[in-house]
């Protein structure tokens, strides 16, 4: 779930002034309106995906493991900032809404990068291999500490994790009262702890934590 911590008008401006959306992008996420409803808030939208896009090229990344797929707009994104020969491995469990990802992938000279692995996220990752140059986490909230901590080894030294929706919709984390909420908070605080990464939180959309593997 993706809410707004900063206002509209200032998140339309960053997005109106920051790397265009592809065309192909903009038709993604106009159909995702369109056929998922109230779940099209889950999208990651044109800024953080040009974000996602940006942390790509900045780290040279090659390797990117993806923790939550949806409707692909986000694998996409980073896909198109992937050189050639390079590989993103994105994990899901919804075959609906990764069908339609694919649906895209397959209309860019971008999609063969990518690699759906459908199934549960913790029984996957431990047979994926390393070095990994940047994984983004935008999957279930109540594991994301498990995510954390079997995807951080598998990271190269110097390689990325990027964290969705760290802040929780409205800023519901800085009280935190469902397991959700709990949940965010228990890993906002594991990671400002955690000496194996430097870290910073961005008001994107929800939040976005991204980290340096030391």
């Amino acid at each position: 779930m993706n809410g707004k911590i900063v206002s509209i008008p200032y998140e339309e401006y960053s997005a109106a002034h920051s790397l265009r959306e592809s065309l192909l992008l903009r038709e993604l996420a106009e159909d995702t309106k369109r056929e998922t409803g109230e779940d099209a808030i889950m999208q990651v939208g044109h800024l953080e995906g040009a974000f996602l896009k940006l942390l790509v090229r900045i780290s040279k990344a090659r390797r990117v493991l993806e923790l939550g797929t949806f409707t692909g707009y986000s694998a996409l994104a980073m896909a198109e900032a992937l050189p050639d020969g390079g590989e993103l491995i994105t994990l899901d469990i919804d075959k609906a809404y990764t069908d339609a990802a694919q649906k895209f992938w397959a209309k860019s000279p971008h999609g063969k990068k990518i690699t759906l692995m459908l199934g549960p996220a913790l029984k996957t990752i431990p047979a994926l291999t390393g070095p990994l140059d940047m994984v983004f986490i935008d999957a279930d909230k109540e594991n994301y500490l498990n995510y954390w901590n079997m995807c951080l080894p598998k990271v190269r030294q110097g390689g990325l994790l990027v964290v969705d929706n760290v802040l929780w919709s409205l800023g519901n984390v800085l009280h935190p009262q469902d397991a959700t909420e709990k949940a965010i908070a228990a890993f906002n605080e594991a990671v400002r702890t955690d000496r194996r990464v430097e870290a910073v939180i961005l008001t994107i959309r929800d939040g976005v934590t991204v980290a340096l593997k030391r």
